[in-house]
């Protein structure tokens, strides 16, 4: 799957199955749920995981809470733009090169 591919699935009612918890997230975040894409990350115990959850949490603008799970990820805070931020993400967890 690429990030076209898993942007038309975003018509669907539930993440197409196979999907990591992390690319869940991602993908309830892309519909605009953000509680059940932070259930998502909360349950991915993963670098990968925290990532996201960093993630959500600058985006809700918690951004010491996001500081934590940066460091929990084993990265540094993002300074980019939140939108590139989650397409770079959601690239990265499908393996898009393209």
């Amino acid at each position: 799957m690429n990030l076209a591919m898993f942007r038309a699935t975003l018509d669907g009612r539930e993440p197409p199955p196979g999907l990591g918890l992390a690319l869940q997230a991602l993908w309830w975040d892309a519909k605009g749920d953000w509680d059940r894409a932070h259930a998502c990350a909360q349950d991915d115990h993963s670098p990968d995981g925290a990532h996201v959850h960093a993630y959500l949490h600058r985006k809700a603008g918690d951004l010491a809470n996001a500081r934590h799970w940066y460091r929990r990820a084993g990265g540094e805070p993002a300074t980019g733009l939140v939108d590139a931020e989650s397409v770079l993400l959601i690239r990265d967890l499908l393996g898009d090169q393209t």
